[in-house]
This record gives C-alpha cells, structure tokens and sequence, in this order.
C-alpha cells in the first residue's frame, strides 16, 4: 500500500518518522480516522473541524482545508487503486529536542494511511463486554483523539481477538462511557440514551452525526451520567464509528436484546446509509430541522 507523507506518496515501507519526532517521544499528536464511498470522504468537514481544534490546542502550527484534504485523499485513492477505503490522517508534532518543549510546532509530520475496509459487522450485530479495564480521564479539559492511546489498547488486551464483540468501558466513578472503538446509546420506552462527555468520552464524529439523525427524525435523545444498571435495563443497544457505522449489540453478558430487529436501530441504519450515499453533512441537516 501507498502513504502520504508531507506532500509526497510513497510505498508504506519506505515511510519514515524521526527519532526525535514529538509525537513519538511524547505522544503529542493527533489521527482521524473515516472512510470513502465510491471516493467520497464521509463526513469530512466534521473530522477536519475536529482535528484542526485539537491541533491548535496542541500547539501544533497546522491547519487544513478541505480542498487540501481532498487532494491527498484523491491521490491516495489513485495509487492504492481503492474507492470504498479506511483512512486515518495523522498529524505528530515534528522534530524537537529531547525534554518537554513550551514552543509552538511549526513543521509537524503529516501522514496519510490509508487500506481496504475491514469486513463489516455481522447482520445480527456483536455482542457487548463489558470491561474491568476502566476509561481513563481525559489529560485535558476534553478527550481529544490523540496518539495517547494505551487504555484502549489494555482494553483490547482485555478483549482478545474477537472481532464480532466489543469492549465497554465505565469510567472510575462506575458510570456507562464508551467502546474501544465506539460510542454506544441505547434505546428504553422510546427514548435513545447515550453518555454525555462529562464522563470523559471522545465527541465521536458519527455520534455527533447519529444524535442530529434522531433529532431530525423527531426520536428523543437524552445525553448523561448513567450507571450499568440504565444500559442493562434498555430494549436494544447499539454502537456506532465511522468505519462500521451503526452496529447493533445483541447480548451484554446475560442480558440479550432486540439487535438487528431494533426498530430504533433499523431506522437509524436505513437513514444513515441514505446520508452516505448522498454525502449529506451534520451542518445540512441542522439547516433541514431549521426550516
């Protein structure tokens, strides 16, 4: 597979980082991860939006526009020869010397994967499990989508190699917070139930997408601190992220619900599948419920 690394396309094993780069002594950078259909970014001004907010909060000197974004996309695309493909743009720091820096980065290191999609979630959904491993807090004010990554991946250990099952996370106070690799909501008496960020999740590009979805759609939804006991109770559950969209859980331990036959769930998936294919974005469907 191909790369982008600072303006230039190259073989993925003749990618290089440097040793003295930030974010590899310091973890100080920051990833996106989306994918394309049919070549299109879904979803795309969110994730920039999103990035270019942390990078400035990092003190990384680096913006980027979606013509530029689309550009390198574009050119991946072509030397991979993909249309529907994961992509994870990331952003470290760059070179700086050894010893914490108060500096601004102004030459950070840009890279571009990108692969085929991983196989989709099974129709019936995964099953849920839930985690001894608890979130940690966020460093800052807010969880941003760093290259801090070592709890999700104790969560994974934690996990094992079940690729049709995912890890929940609850956070130190015992509240429900998120997936591994997910946002998770669930549905009870009508009403669609998700973990606000005071819990110290990440604002996830298509949980933002998918509460504007329910809202459109006049399904209430209702954001909060919620103990395990809230989850257990609900008739169907489901996750959601950019590269698997929305995933319904079937089982939670003992605990099985609707999965695939949520009616809430089925909705949500037939819409958003309606939103990709016509690359509709979350500002465009704030604008649809304004009018």
């Amino acid at each position: 597979m191909y790369v982008y690394v600072n303006g230039e396309i190259v073989p993925h094993e003749e990618a290089r980082l440097s040793a003295f780069d930030h974010g590899f002594l310091y973890g100080i950078g920051l990833f996106e991860t989306f994918r394309t259909y049919g070549g299109h970014p879904f979803l795309l001004d969110d994730h920039l939006e999103r990035l270019n907010c942390g990078l400035s909060g990092l003190r990384i000197d680096r913006q980027f526009g979606r013509a530029e974004a689309v550009d390198i996309i574009e050119r991946l695309l072509r030397a991979n020869g993909l249309h529907d493909a994961y992509v994870r743009f990331n952003v470290s720091a760059g070179i700086g010397g050894l010893g914490l820096s108060v500096e601004r980065y102004l030459r950070p290191t840009v890279i571009v994967y990108m692969k085929p999609l991983p196989p989709s979630a099974p129709r019936e959904g995964k099953e849920g499990i839930v985690l001894t491993t608890r979130r940690n807090s966020p460093e800052g004010d807010e969880r941003l989508k760093s290259h801090h990554y070592l709890n999700n991946i104790i969560g994974k250990w934690e996990l094992g190699n079940r690729p049709h099952a995912e890890g929940i996370f609850l956070n130190h106070e015992g509240a429900v917070a998120e997936g591994i690799v997910s946002n998770i909501f669930w549905v009870k008496d009508g009403v669609v139930y998700t973990p606000a960020l005071s819990v110290g999740i990440l604002n996830g590009i298509t949980r933002q997408f998918v509460i504007a979805l329910l809202e459109q759609l006049h399904i209430p939804v209702e954001e909060g601190v919620y103990p395990l006991s809230h989850l257990q109770e609900a008739d169907e559950v489901f996750i959601t992220n950019s590269l698997q969209e929305v995933v319904p859980l079937h089982r939670i331990g003992h605990r099985v619900y609707l999965g695939k036959n949520g009616p809430v769930t089925c909705v949500l998936q037939h819409h958003y599948r309606y939103f990709t294919d016509t690359l509709w974005t979350r500002n465009e469907l704030a604008e649809r419920m304004n009018r």
